[in-house]
Protein backbone atom coordinates (compact mmCIF):
# COMPACT_ATOMS: atom_id res chain seq x y z
CA UNK A 1 0.00 0.00 0.00
CA UNK A 2 1.65 3.32 -1.03
CA UNK A 3 1.94 6.25 1.33
CA UNK A 4 -0.72 8.36 -0.33
CA UNK A 5 -3.11 5.40 -0.06
CA UNK A 6 -2.38 5.28 3.59
CA UNK A 7 -3.10 9.00 4.07
CA UNK A 8 -6.00 8.87 1.46
CA UNK A 9 -7.77 6.25 4.04
CA UNK A 10 -6.56 7.79 6.81
CA UNK A 11 -8.60 11.25 5.82
CA UNK A 12 -11.93 8.94 4.61
CA UNK A 13 -11.95 7.33 8.20
CA UNK A 14 -11.50 10.72 9.85
CA UNK A 15 -14.66 11.79 7.88
CA UNK A 16 -16.88 9.17 8.30
CA UNK A 17 -16.31 9.12 12.48
CA UNK A 18 -17.05 12.13 13.75
CA UNK A 19 -18.96 10.26 16.62
CA UNK A 20 -16.30 11.36 18.84
CA UNK A 21 -12.61 12.88 18.81
CA UNK A 22 -11.36 9.46 20.40
CA UNK A 23 -12.85 7.71 18.10
CA UNK A 24 -11.57 9.73 15.35
CA UNK A 25 -7.97 9.62 16.55
CA UNK A 26 -8.42 5.74 17.34
CA UNK A 27 -9.12 5.02 13.74
CA UNK A 28 -6.79 7.46 12.27
CA UNK A 29 -3.83 5.47 14.15
CA UNK A 30 -5.14 2.37 12.45
CA UNK A 31 -4.85 -0.04 9.36
CA UNK A 32 -7.46 2.06 6.58
CA UNK A 33 -9.44 0.87 3.68
CA UNK A 34 -9.56 1.81 0.62
CA UNK A 35 -12.52 1.23 -0.41
CA UNK A 36 -15.99 1.08 1.42
CA UNK A 37 -15.98 -2.51 1.70
CA UNK A 38 -18.26 -2.95 5.13
CA UNK A 39 -16.47 -6.18 6.18
CA UNK A 40 -13.29 -5.06 5.64
CA UNK A 41 -14.14 -1.80 7.56
CA UNK A 42 -15.22 -3.80 10.31
CA UNK A 43 -12.44 -6.27 10.10
CA UNK A 44 -9.90 -3.40 10.46
CA UNK A 45 -12.48 -1.66 13.51
CA UNK A 46 -11.91 -4.69 15.10
CA UNK A 47 -8.88 -4.79 15.27
CA UNK A 48 -8.07 -1.23 16.16
CA UNK A 49 -9.62 -2.19 19.32
CA UNK A 50 -7.64 -5.19 20.57
CA UNK A 51 -4.93 -2.36 19.88
CA UNK A 52 -5.12 0.42 22.30
CA UNK A 53 -4.09 4.11 21.23
CA UNK A 54 -1.02 4.97 23.18
CA UNK A 55 -1.12 8.47 24.19
CA UNK A 56 2.08 9.39 22.88
CA UNK A 57 0.46 8.67 19.11
CA UNK A 58 -2.62 10.58 20.13
CA UNK A 59 -0.56 14.13 21.06
CA UNK A 60 2.10 13.35 18.01
CA UNK A 61 -1.08 13.49 15.71
CA UNK A 62 -2.62 16.21 17.33
CA UNK A 63 0.82 18.16 16.99
CA UNK A 64 1.86 18.02 14.15
CA UNK A 65 -1.93 18.47 12.58
CA UNK A 66 -1.72 21.88 15.08
CA UNK A 67 2.19 22.79 14.25
CA UNK A 68 1.41 22.60 10.65
CA UNK A 69 -1.80 24.80 10.16
CA UNK A 70 -0.13 27.82 8.94
CA UNK A 71 1.44 25.67 5.88
CA UNK A 72 -1.12 23.88 5.53
CA UNK A 73 -3.54 26.54 5.13
CA UNK A 74 -0.61 28.51 3.06
CA UNK A 75 -0.46 25.11 0.46
CA UNK A 76 -4.28 24.58 0.26
CA UNK A 77 -5.22 28.36 -0.73
CA UNK A 78 -2.15 28.11 -3.50
CA UNK A 79 -3.14 24.83 -4.64
CA UNK A 80 -7.09 26.17 -4.79
CA UNK A 81 -6.57 28.91 -6.74
CA UNK A 82 -5.10 26.77 -9.35
CA UNK A 83 -7.62 25.08 -9.36
CA UNK A 84 -9.90 27.37 -9.57
CA UNK A 85 -8.05 28.85 -12.84
CA UNK A 86 -8.36 25.11 -14.53
CA UNK A 87 -9.46 24.54 -17.81
CA UNK A 88 -7.71 22.25 -19.74
CA UNK A 89 -4.26 19.97 -18.74
CA UNK A 90 -2.20 22.15 -21.11
CA UNK A 91 1.03 23.99 -21.19
CA UNK A 92 -0.28 26.49 -19.45
CA UNK A 93 -1.42 24.57 -16.71
CA UNK A 94 1.96 22.87 -15.82
CA UNK A 95 3.57 26.26 -16.01
CA UNK A 96 1.07 27.55 -13.34
CA UNK A 97 1.16 24.47 -11.59
CA UNK A 98 5.32 24.69 -11.22
CA UNK A 99 4.98 28.62 -10.24
CA UNK A 100 2.32 27.41 -7.58
CA UNK A 101 5.09 24.41 -6.48
CA UNK A 102 7.56 27.36 -6.05
CA UNK A 103 5.79 29.25 -4.06
CA UNK A 104 5.03 26.92 -1.61
CA UNK A 105 8.63 26.20 -1.11
CA UNK A 106 8.80 22.73 -1.79
CA UNK A 107 12.20 23.31 -4.45
CA UNK A 108 12.86 24.73 -7.81
CA UNK A 109 14.52 21.19 -8.68
CA UNK A 110 11.07 19.78 -7.20
CA UNK A 111 8.74 21.62 -8.98
CA UNK A 112 10.34 21.06 -12.02
CA UNK A 113 10.46 17.28 -11.36
CA UNK A 114 7.43 16.87 -10.41
CA UNK A 115 5.65 18.99 -13.49
CA UNK A 116 7.99 16.94 -16.06
CA UNK A 117 6.70 13.54 -13.95
CA UNK A 118 2.99 14.94 -14.04
CA UNK A 119 2.92 15.89 -17.57
CA UNK A 120 2.57 12.17 -18.96
CA UNK A 121 1.01 10.90 -15.73
CA UNK A 122 -1.95 13.09 -16.31
CA UNK A 123 -2.66 12.34 -19.72
CA UNK A 124 -1.92 8.58 -19.17
CA UNK A 125 -5.05 8.32 -16.52
CA UNK A 126 -6.84 10.05 -18.55
CA UNK A 127 -7.97 12.49 -15.26
CA UNK A 128 -9.48 15.80 -17.23
CA UNK A 129 -11.99 16.74 -14.65
CA UNK A 130 -10.56 19.11 -11.37
CA UNK A 131 -11.01 16.61 -9.11
CA UNK A 132 -8.89 13.87 -11.02
CA UNK A 133 -6.24 16.25 -11.67
CA UNK A 134 -5.72 17.31 -8.16
CA UNK A 135 -6.06 13.89 -6.70
CA UNK A 136 -3.31 12.96 -9.47
CA UNK A 137 -0.94 16.01 -8.66
CA UNK A 138 -0.92 15.04 -4.92
CA UNK A 139 -0.64 11.74 -4.97
CA UNK A 140 2.72 12.27 -7.23
CA UNK A 141 3.58 14.82 -4.40
CA UNK A 142 3.34 12.18 -1.84
CA UNK A 143 4.73 9.88 -3.98
CA UNK A 144 8.15 11.68 -4.81
CA UNK A 145 8.13 12.60 -1.21
CA UNK A 146 8.27 9.35 -0.01
CA UNK A 147 10.79 8.29 -2.56
CA UNK A 148 12.96 10.80 -1.62
CA UNK A 149 12.80 9.52 1.95
CA UNK A 150 13.99 5.82 0.89
CA UNK A 151 17.07 4.31 2.86
CA UNK A 152 16.95 7.55 5.01
CA UNK A 153 17.72 7.29 8.63
CA UNK A 154 15.71 9.62 11.03
CA UNK A 155 16.77 8.19 14.43
CA UNK A 156 19.16 8.92 16.44
CA UNK A 157 22.44 7.22 17.22
CA UNK A 158 24.02 7.14 20.54
CA UNK A 159 27.18 5.83 21.65
CA UNK A 160 28.07 2.02 22.63
CA UNK A 161 27.26 1.08 26.48
CA UNK A 162 29.33 2.30 28.69
CA UNK A 163 30.24 5.98 26.65
CA UNK A 164 28.85 9.04 26.38
CA UNK A 165 26.68 9.85 23.44
CA UNK A 166 28.20 13.82 21.73
CA UNK A 167 25.67 15.61 20.12
CA UNK A 168 27.35 18.81 17.96
CA UNK A 169 24.68 21.07 17.30
CA UNK A 170 25.34 23.61 14.24
CA UNK A 171 23.77 26.46 12.39
CA UNK A 172 23.83 30.13 11.64
CA UNK A 173 22.91 32.55 14.31
CA UNK A 174 18.89 33.00 15.25
CA UNK A 175 18.04 29.46 13.88
CA UNK A 176 17.41 28.16 17.48
CA UNK A 177 20.06 26.31 18.80
CA UNK A 178 20.27 26.99 22.08
CA UNK A 179 16.47 26.42 22.83
CA UNK A 180 16.55 23.34 20.78
CA UNK A 181 19.19 21.62 23.08
CA UNK A 182 17.50 22.92 26.29
CA UNK A 183 14.39 20.70 24.97
CA UNK A 184 16.18 18.25 23.53
CA UNK A 185 18.08 17.78 27.49
CA UNK A 186 14.37 17.98 28.93
CA UNK A 187 13.22 15.54 26.27
CA UNK A 188 16.05 12.69 27.18
CA UNK A 189 16.20 13.61 30.89
CA UNK A 190 12.36 12.31 31.18
CA UNK A 191 13.37 9.62 29.64
CA UNK A 192 16.07 8.86 32.43
CA UNK A 193 19.68 9.84 30.79
CA UNK A 194 21.96 11.54 32.33
CA UNK A 195 22.63 14.78 30.54
CA UNK A 196 25.47 17.30 30.31
CA UNK A 197 25.11 20.51 28.17
CA UNK A 198 28.83 22.24 26.83
CA UNK A 199 28.18 26.22 26.05
CA UNK A 200 30.84 26.26 23.41
CA UNK A 201 29.39 29.36 21.77
CA UNK A 202 31.38 31.52 23.51
CA UNK A 203 31.38 34.51 20.58
CA UNK A 204 27.60 35.69 20.95
CA UNK A 205 26.63 37.62 23.88
CA UNK A 206 23.99 36.31 26.26
CA UNK A 207 24.84 32.56 24.88
CA UNK A 208 26.51 30.92 27.64
CA UNK A 209 23.59 32.85 29.82
CA UNK A 210 21.25 31.64 27.85
CA UNK A 211 22.37 27.55 27.88
CA UNK A 212 22.65 28.38 31.60
CA UNK A 213 19.00 29.11 32.06
CA UNK A 214 18.06 26.30 30.34
CA UNK A 215 19.80 23.75 32.33
CA UNK A 216 18.55 25.25 35.71
CA UNK A 217 14.82 24.64 34.24
CA UNK A 218 16.12 21.47 32.84
CA UNK A 219 17.47 20.53 35.83
CA UNK A 220 21.09 19.43 34.39
CA UNK A 221 24.74 20.34 34.53
CA UNK A 222 26.67 22.43 32.11
CA UNK A 223 30.57 23.45 31.36
CA UNK A 224 30.84 27.39 30.47
CA UNK A 225 34.34 28.98 29.88
CA UNK A 226 34.76 32.54 30.43
CA UNK A 227 33.76 35.21 28.35
CA UNK A 228 35.37 34.97 24.76
CA UNK A 229 37.13 32.09 25.77
CA UNK A 230 38.51 29.62 23.74
CA UNK A 231 35.09 27.34 22.61
CA UNK A 232 37.54 24.40 22.04
CA UNK A 233 38.24 24.53 25.39
CA UNK A 234 34.87 24.50 26.43
CA UNK A 235 33.67 20.98 24.47
CA UNK A 236 37.48 19.66 25.92
CA UNK A 237 35.88 20.03 28.93
CA UNK A 238 32.81 18.99 28.12
CA UNK A 239 33.81 15.67 26.80
CA UNK A 240 36.01 15.11 29.75
CA UNK A 241 33.24 15.57 31.84
CA UNK A 242 31.02 13.78 30.17
CA UNK A 243 33.15 10.47 30.53
CA UNK A 244 34.08 11.51 34.27
CA UNK A 245 30.58 11.88 35.35
CA UNK A 246 29.68 8.89 33.74
CA UNK A 247 26.98 11.19 31.52
CA UNK A 248 24.50 9.42 28.89
CA UNK A 249 24.38 12.72 26.71
CA UNK A 250 26.63 15.59 25.73
CA UNK A 251 24.99 18.43 23.94
CA UNK A 252 27.34 21.05 22.50
CA UNK A 253 26.10 24.15 21.90
CA UNK A 254 28.67 25.95 18.58
CA UNK A 255 29.17 29.33 17.48
CA UNK A 256 26.82 30.70 14.28
CA UNK A 257 28.74 33.63 13.29
CA UNK A 258 32.73 34.07 12.65
CA UNK A 259 33.97 36.48 10.52
CA UNK A 260 33.25 34.35 7.92
CA UNK A 261 32.35 30.67 6.79
CA UNK A 262 35.42 29.58 6.29
CA UNK A 263 36.37 30.78 9.81
CA UNK A 264 33.36 28.90 11.69
CA UNK A 265 33.78 25.74 9.78
CA UNK A 266 37.37 25.53 11.11
CA UNK A 267 36.26 25.63 14.25
CA UNK A 268 33.67 23.06 13.94
CA UNK A 269 36.28 21.16 12.42
CA UNK A 270 38.56 21.73 15.37
CA UNK A 271 35.81 21.16 18.11
CA UNK A 272 35.12 17.38 16.25
CA UNK A 273 38.90 16.72 16.38
CA UNK A 274 38.99 17.22 20.28
CA UNK A 275 36.11 15.07 21.02
CA UNK A 276 37.59 12.13 18.67
CA UNK A 277 40.69 12.47 20.32
CA UNK A 278 39.08 11.55 23.73
CA UNK A 279 35.87 9.55 22.32
CA UNK A 280 37.04 8.07 18.75
CA UNK A 281 33.68 7.26 17.92
CA UNK A 282 32.30 10.65 18.39
CA UNK A 283 30.11 13.14 17.78
CA UNK A 284 27.38 10.37 16.96
CA UNK A 285 25.51 13.10 15.55
CA UNK A 286 26.03 16.96 14.38
CA UNK A 287 22.40 18.07 13.88
CA UNK A 288 22.67 21.48 11.87
CA UNK A 289 19.59 23.70 13.08
CA UNK A 290 17.37 25.51 10.57
CA UNK A 291 14.67 28.01 10.80
CA UNK A 292 11.52 26.88 8.63
CA UNK A 293 10.58 30.43 8.66
CA UNK A 294 13.27 31.57 6.20
CA UNK A 295 12.46 29.07 3.74
CA UNK A 296 14.74 28.92 0.85
CA UNK A 297 17.46 30.58 2.77
CA UNK A 298 17.19 27.64 5.32
CA UNK A 299 17.79 25.14 1.78
CA UNK A 300 20.81 27.51 1.28
CA UNK A 301 22.43 26.91 4.74
CA UNK A 302 21.67 23.08 4.39
CA UNK A 303 23.70 23.28 1.12
CA UNK A 304 26.54 25.32 2.66
CA UNK A 305 26.76 23.32 5.89
CA UNK A 306 26.43 19.54 4.18
CA UNK A 307 29.67 20.58 1.83
CA UNK A 308 31.44 22.09 4.58
CA UNK A 309 30.99 19.87 7.47
CA UNK A 310 29.92 16.01 8.26
CA UNK A 311 26.06 16.90 9.08
CA UNK A 312 24.02 14.28 10.02
CA UNK A 313 20.95 15.24 10.23
CA UNK A 314 18.69 18.39 10.72
CA UNK A 315 16.42 20.04 13.16
CA UNK A 316 13.64 22.16 11.71
CA UNK A 317 12.77 24.47 14.23
CA UNK A 318 9.66 27.25 14.10
CA UNK A 319 7.40 25.04 11.83
CA UNK A 320 4.22 26.50 14.02
CA UNK A 321 5.23 29.91 13.19
CA UNK A 322 5.49 29.56 9.32
CA UNK A 323 3.84 28.96 6.33
CA UNK A 324 7.33 27.97 4.63
CA UNK A 325 7.00 23.62 6.16
CA UNK A 326 7.04 22.96 2.24
CA UNK A 327 11.24 23.32 2.54
CA UNK A 328 10.81 19.71 4.14
CA UNK A 329 9.98 18.41 0.54
CA UNK A 330 12.80 20.87 -1.04
CA UNK A 331 15.26 19.65 1.83
CA UNK A 332 14.58 15.82 1.45
CA UNK A 333 14.30 15.67 -2.31
CA UNK A 334 17.71 17.69 -3.15
CA UNK A 335 19.83 16.90 -0.48
CA UNK A 336 18.85 14.13 0.89
CA UNK A 337 19.85 15.02 4.74
CA UNK A 338 17.33 13.41 7.32
CA UNK A 339 15.10 15.69 9.26
CA UNK A 340 15.49 14.15 12.84
CA UNK A 341 13.28 16.96 14.61
CA UNK A 342 10.74 19.41 14.18
CA UNK A 343 9.97 22.48 15.91
CA UNK A 344 6.28 22.47 16.26
CA UNK A 345 5.42 25.02 18.78
CA UNK A 346 6.82 27.44 21.38
CA UNK A 347 6.42 24.66 24.76
CA UNK A 348 9.41 22.35 25.38
CA UNK A 349 7.27 19.33 24.87
CA UNK A 350 6.64 21.06 21.07
CA UNK A 351 9.90 19.75 20.02
CA UNK A 352 8.95 16.02 18.69
CA UNK A 353 11.25 13.43 16.74
CA UNK A 354 10.57 13.64 13.19
CA UNK A 355 7.50 11.62 11.65
CA UNK A 356 7.50 12.01 8.28
CA UNK A 357 4.07 9.92 7.68
CA UNK A 358 2.57 12.10 9.95
CA UNK A 359 4.30 15.48 8.41
CA UNK A 360 3.08 14.92 5.07
CA UNK A 361 -0.37 14.20 6.54
CA UNK A 362 -0.47 17.13 8.62
CA UNK A 363 0.86 18.68 4.79
CA UNK A 364 -1.64 17.48 2.66
CA UNK A 365 -4.87 16.63 4.69
CA UNK A 366 -6.89 19.88 3.75
CA UNK A 367 -6.28 18.33 -0.20
CA UNK A 368 -6.52 15.06 -0.02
Amino acid sequence: MSLFDRLRGRKKTEERDKKSFFGKVKDSFAPLPLDDDEQTAKKIEAASEKTPIKADQLQESTSYETGLTKTRSSFSEKFQLLMANFRAVDENFFDELEETLIAADVGFDMALKISDELQDEVRLTNAKSKKEVQNTIIEKLVDVYDRAGNGEDNTMHFAPTGQPSIFLLVGVNGVGKTTTIGKMADFYKKQGKKVLLAAADTFRAGATEQLVEWAKRDQVDIVTGKGSSDPAAVVFDGVKKAIDGDYDILFVDTAGRLQNNENLMRELEKMKKIITRQLPTAPQEVLLVLDATTGQNALQQARLFKDSTDVTGLVLTKLDGTAKGGIVLAIRQELHLPVKWVGLGEKVTDLAPFNADQFVYGLFKDLI
